[in-house]
């Protein structure tokens, strides 16, 4: 299994220097009037292609591999949907004094979203884990978190902020429309197509970014038109990247000597570890723009990209840490 970039240790990943980038010319220069209008046809296109693509990269044979292992799915499967759905509940209801309250329902969607694939699965191979079992875990947190995350939004964030309610039928059938169409699309096409997505794996993840940028560039010009940064300041912007850390830093412990206490062996810890730890900004960006008005997109989607940095580089040293210890962290 390759190793994640340098920069995710050293720095800044670039792709969220262009995230940071986008958000600071949607604050300069935001889309506005007819044009909005275009670059949301061309938003929801890219992301009927993004889903097509998770759809069309899963592969059949690596999730049989892993399905054996229920035990570690269960407990990555609880961890994603039940745990970090009730510490975003927790946030919500203790914060509220401190935080916008668009922001704490950032943090409550962060914290309904399904697992990472990609660097699930690399952390997980870096580190001597299962790999078989990150792939299964991984994939089906990812292709029920199409269907729970909605759910769990509908159930969990009806009046959690102003302009936030609950899931309206509109919105489930653009989520079937637009997410789990193209993704049962794109797996069913996989005979035809799976050979040319592993040969040109570059390209697909650059097409996979170049939609999640869109979406970003789109969401938070739709927020700045509507008068974001007037409703959050710096202290929101610091107290974000510390709950941030905060919610990390619980769940990976917890993953970690929970799993230890179950009786879990070293390698299905390390799957425990990564893909209960993760959450997806490829599924949570498009989500948040299908469920949400464009007023609240870019605080809602903020807590999640500042998640996305920080998960990955806290998982990108532990990973190389229990490479070189080739034993459990204690």
């Amino acid at each position: 299994m390759a190793a994640p970039r340098k920069p995710l240790i050293q720095g800044l990943d670039p792709f969220i220097v262009l995230m940071l980038g986008l958000v600071i010319l949607a604050s300069v220069l935001p889309v506005r009037g007819r044009a909005a209008v275009t670059m949301e046809v061309v938003t929801d296109a890219a992301i009927f292609l993004l889903f097509f693509l998770h759809g069309a990269k899963l592969s059949r044979e690596a999730v049989v591999a892993g399905l054996a292992n229920w035990r570690v799915h269960l407990l990555v499967l609880a961890t994603t949907f039940i745990l970090f759905p009730l510490i975003g509940l927790a946030l919500n209801a203790t914060l509220a004094a401190w935080i916008a309250p668009s922001l704490l329902s950032g943090f409550l969607f962060l914290c309904l979203l399904p697992s990472t694939v990609q660097s699930s699965i690399a952390f997980t191979g870096i580190a001597g884990g299962n790999v078989a079992a990150a792939v299964c875990s991984a994939s089906l947190s990812n292709l029920l978190g199409i269907v729970l995350t909605p759910i769990l939004a509908g159930a969990l964030m009806a009046g959690t902020a102003e302009h936030v309610g609950g899931v309206s039928f509109d919105a489930v059938q653009k989520i079937a429309s637009q997410l789990l169409l193209p993704f049962v699309l794109g797996h069913l096409s996989r005979p035809w197509t799976g050979g040319f997505i592993d040969r040109h794996k570059l390209w697909i993840g650059r097409v996979d970014r170049s939609s999640i940028l869109l979406v970003v560039y789109t969401a938070f010009s739709a927020s700045i038109v509507e008068g974001l940064w007037s409703k959050v300041s710096v202290g929101d912007l610091v107290a974000v990247l510390v709950v941030a850390c905060g919610v990390l830093a619980l769940i990976l412990t917890g993953t970690w000597y929970v799993s230890g206490w179950l009786g879990f062996s070293h390698k299905d810890r390390i799957v425990i570890l990564f893909c209960g730890s993760k959450k997806s900004l490829a599924s949570g960006v498009p989500m948040a723009s299908i469920l949400f008005p464009a007023s609240v997109l870019g605080p809602i989607i903020l807590p999640l990209m500042v998640f996305h940095q920080i998960q990955l580089i806290s998982c990108a040293v532990i990973a190389q840490r229990l490479n070189m210890k080739n034993g459990p962290v204690n």
